[in-house]
């Protein structure tokens, strides 16, 4: 890649944090003022920045259109695949992808141990939204008056001894979900298993979808299953949501 080409890459990141001076940019690009002018002039010219009333540069509308267009050839499922098979390979255990879609949290990918159990969960169905790790790794950093939408439907009907059945206790679920940043199923559906889930965010920063491993109990308990996957799992959601346009 030529110096060129990378330091306009990087103006680009630089200023879509925030909008930046001319001199910002210089000293962010470690170059003279002049540099970084003729590099941004030429951002603008293209539509790629644009010089705001102040004299600051930001991202230009043409960058967005492109960013819009570019989405519709990447989806979710696409992007976030070979992750998901890569988490499963390392830890043997099931992983699953659910999306926001609408009024309801969509399972769209599942990876199955290759020499495990495999867990019921099907493609295209909606998940347990007072049970699944998923959807309260979802529901818990969205807008409060989302969250409430999507819950004014579910029932909270118990399924085992730690199913969560009251809506206020299940907000303070959700509440410490958001605090920590990952998500736990702790035999709430099915007693004999737990899980673990991690959000996903899109280019916008908001959380679209969650992924998450999910053991039998027999194989790892809660605690086990933390300490062997909650850095692994927050990686490649971290991963999926980069790839998604997210920026921390």
């Amino acid at each position: 890649m030529s110096q060129t080409v990378r330091r306009a890459i990087d103006i680009l990141e630089f200023v879509a944090r925030a909008p930046r001076t001319q001199t910002e940019v210089g000293e962010h690009l470690g170059v003279h003022r002049s540099t970084a002018l003729r590099i941004l002039e030429s951002l603008t010219e293209g539509g790629l920045a644009r010089r705001l009333p102040d004299g600051r540069y930001a991202v230009g509308h043409r960058l967005a259109g492109l960013a819009h267009l570019a989405q519709e050839q990447f989806g979710l499922k696409d992007i976030a695949g070979e992750h998901l098979r890569s988490l499963g390979g390392r830890c043997g255990h099931t992983v699953h992808l659910a999306a926001l879609e609408g009024d309801r949290i969509v399972y769209v990918d599942k990876v199955d141990p290759v020499d495990g159990v495999r867990l019921y969960a099907q493609i295209g169905r909606p998940v347990t939204l007072h049970t699944a790790g998923v959807a309260k790794a979802v529901l818990a950093f969205l807008p409060r008056e989302r969250a409430d939408a999507l819950l004014a439907g579910c029932d909270f009907a118990p399924h085992t001894g730690t199913t969560v059945t009251d809506p206020a206790a299940y907000r303070a679920v959700l509440d410490e979900t958001r605090a920590r940043g990952w998500a736990v199923d702790d035999g709430e559906y099915e007693d004999y298993v737990n899980c673990l889930a991690a959000p996903v965010r899109d280019s916008g920063g908001d959380v679209v979808a969650a992924v998450s491993v999910t053991a039998l109990k027999a194989r790892a308990d809660l605690g086990a299953l933390r300490a062997a996957v909650l850095p692994d799992l927050m990686t490649t959601a971290e991963t999926i949501s980069k790839e998604l346009g997210w920026r921390p």
